[in-house]
């Protein structure tokens, strides 16, 4: 297998458990971010993240010396030991993979694998090449027992005690947490330190506390020029890894399964996609980005529809469907569950529309299946959908109600309810208080849908039509306004190029426009709006365009959406685009080289095999924020498998 990305500190690699936690890290090795670890485990599946593992330094004592095969970054600005220095090449596929050159024909070769349902890493370490010695590998993992927001400094709480025995050994960091087990065909010796002040780049650019003390109980010690060097390390009840069976024997089975289980993905999109698809409770959600987001309403069904519906996961999606369909609070689903301990935040305007339409997109893919789209399937969710419905219509909170025109009105002071929801402190960037573009196409939408429910919602949906295609046609740009009564002031517009608009022509199952109209619009967003890697939430003309996502927290939120591109509106925009086209074969060919090819391209940095969260808003576009984005991988897919499929 030929290398896909570079040793960089910026590629970073993701193996993701189905729980929720993960095992992260960059190419090089270097950790960067506090997000970066071995074994972080969701302890309330897939709430309760906490770094268990961070990290290990790894080293070879042979005839000629000692060989570091690891790398970390500490204060102020130093690298130490110099492993990667040594490190030649990086492979991604099935699994991370790095090889590190010793001298002439002599080179280690390390792996590691998460196993999918289980709060686990398998690391691996082979010699190729005579080393013409005894070759012996030492390894020191670097724990914590920390939120994964957080990082972690020396303490007099913290446990140094091994409990070594015939089964492995273990370690309980602190009291309340998870034991970590570990297996291993090696030795094992107690050498408890403390390792200070590594440095986290990333969190320092990013303006956070990015410096963190690692404590280290021990050394793990194998010969490894007579076989592989394995070592199992698990979180004690969230994996059920088999400590009768040898080590070796162990990880061979371990890595045949989940081989097996990786080779069945058709493409590494798809083998991507599954990377956000989690447990929670007795079903299942999405994990709406790694490494800090949890699942999000909004995010959820928007990444479904590419995740799932493009993918043919429809068991997945429709229980992904039946949880959340449970969740409707006066007409409202949660567009977020916190990580930790608070009750779940209804402050969505666009999450339930979004349901609706995730809704009826599966119960269309899953036509005709008794199984899938059962009776009672049917009838829990088309009941989510009429209470979400009925809610809206009636009124509900933060002043969302259909209004005498029959439009969806939304917003109070203070709060941000549509998808451009960056608040810094109490400052909200974009309120976006009226009656926003993107809510009116969403909520046309689900009336339409309503309607094969329960004729209850025709006359709504007549009103709301004929009210858009009055009063958001802004005729001197020729395209529509963002929001009309803009802080609920009757006739107010705000006439900002925003790429809101496209979701009236692409992204949805209605097109609500005339052609001609329809044409302008997604003309003047391709002219203003369009980078290769996403749209811009703001035209580089307008007031407030901010160009680059950088800075501390005041300047990232700021610039959040006000002209950062978001790579997940390449969906809704190519869409529209072989729609004015004609969704014609030669339109779809040519929407494919022109706009799917460079993201092609991105699988290879940032987030690898995955499309980021968001870019900078001018070239050279510098990847942002979330480096795995659920929903702009979803758009991305659904582009590939439904919007431009050859028929």
């Amino acid at each position: 297998m030929s290398p896909v990305a570079s040793l960089s500190d910026s590629s970073e690699w993701l193996e993701a458990d189905g729980l929720g936690g993960f095992a992260s890290g960059t190419t090089t090795g270097i950790r960067t971010r506090r997000y970066h670890a071995l074994l972080l485990t969701a302890t309330a599946p897939p709430a309760g993240r906490t770094v268990l593992v961070n990290g290990m330094d790894v080293w070879l004592n042979t005839m000629r010396g000692r060989f570091a095969l690891s790398s970390q970054r500490y204060v102020p600005e130093v690298v130490h030991p110099d492993g990667v220095n040594r490190l030649k090449e990086f492979r991604l596929c099935p699994w991370p993979c790095w090889r590190f050159n010793l001298w002439d024909d002599f080179f280690v070769e390390h792996e590691l694998f998460v196993p999918r349902g289980q709060s686990a890493v398998i690391l691996t370490w082979r010699v190729h090449g005579d080393p013409g010695s005894a070759v012996k590998l030492f390894v020191r993992l670097f724990l914590s027992g920390r939120d994964f927001h957080a990082t972690h400094h020396e303490n007099g709480s913290f446990r140094f005690d091994s409990e070594v025995s015939d089964k492995g050994v273990r370690w309980r960091p602190y009291e309340a947490l998870p034991v970590i087990v570990s297996r291993s065909n090696g030795r094992y010796h107690p050498a408890p330190d403390w390792y200070r002040n590594f440095l986290y780049s990333e969190e320092r650019a990013r303006g956070l506390d990015c410096v963190e003390d690692l404590a280290t109980p021990g050394v793990f010690e194998w010969d490894l020029e007579t076989r592989d060097a394995n070592l199992v390390v698990s979180a004690e009840g969230f994996a059920s890894i088999n400590d009768d069976a040898s080590v070796g024997a162990l990880v061979n089975e371990l890595r045949r399964v989940e081989l097996c289980r990786r080779e069945n993905f058709s493409s590494r999109l798809e083998s991507a996609a599954d990377s956000y698809l989690v447990r929670r409770g007795a079903g299942k959600t999405v994990i709406a980005g790694y490494p800090w987001f949890g699942d999000w309403g909004r995010d959820t069904f928007i990444a479904l529809r590419g995740l799932c519906l493009a993918t043919k996961r429809l068991e997945i999606a429709r229980g992904i469907l039946l949880e959340w369909a449970g969740t409707v609070s006066e007409g409202m689903l949660p567009n977020r569950f916190p990580d930790r301990g608070a009750e779940p935040e209804f402050n969505s305007v666009d999450a339930s529309l979004w349901y609706i339409v995730a809704v009826e997109e599966f119960l269309r893919a899953a036509n005709g299946d008794a199984v899938l789209a059962s009776e009672d399937t049917v009838r829990k969710l088309e009941h989510a959908v009429e209470e979400i419905l009925k809610g809206y219509s009636r009124g509900t909170r933060f002043g969302i109600h259909a209004d005498t025109d029959g439009l969806l009105a939304a917003g109070v002071p203070g709060l941000q309810l549509t998808w451009m929801d960056a608040k810094v402190y109490d400052h909200v960037v974009t309120p976006r208080i009226g009656k926003p573009v993107e809510v009116q196409a969403l909520w046309l939408n689900a009336l339409a849908i309503g309607q094969r429910i329960s004729n209850r919602w025709q006359s709504v949906f007549a009103t709301a039509w004929d009210s858009f295609q009055a009063r958001f046609w802004n005729e001197n740009r020729g395209q529509l306004y963002d929001i009309v009564d803009f802080d609920h002031r009757p006739g107010a517009v705000d006439q900002s190029i925003r790429p809101n608009q496209i979701f009236a022509v692409g992204g949805l199952p209605l097109v609500l426009l005339p052609g001609d109209r329809a044409r302008r619009v997604v003309d003047a967003v391709e002219t203003g709006l369009y980078t290769p890697l996403g749209l811009r939430s703001l035209a580089p003309d307008e007031s407030g365009y901010v160009p680059r996502y950088e800075g501390d927290v005041w300047h990232r939120d700021i610039a959040y959406h006000q002209g950062t591109a978001w790579p997940w509106l390449i969906g809704p925009f190519v869409e529209a685009w072989v729609r004015v086209r004609g969704n014609t074969a030669d339109a779809k060919k040519q929407a494919r080289q022109q706009f799917f090819e460079p993201f092609v391209n991105h699988l290879s940095e940032a987030g690898l095999g995955h499309v980021s969260e968001i870019v900078d808003a001018e070239p050279p576009h510098t990847p942002r924020g979330c480096p795995f984005q659920a929903w702009s991988l979803g758009e991305l897919l659904r582009l590939d498998q439904l919007v431009l499929a050859e028929v």
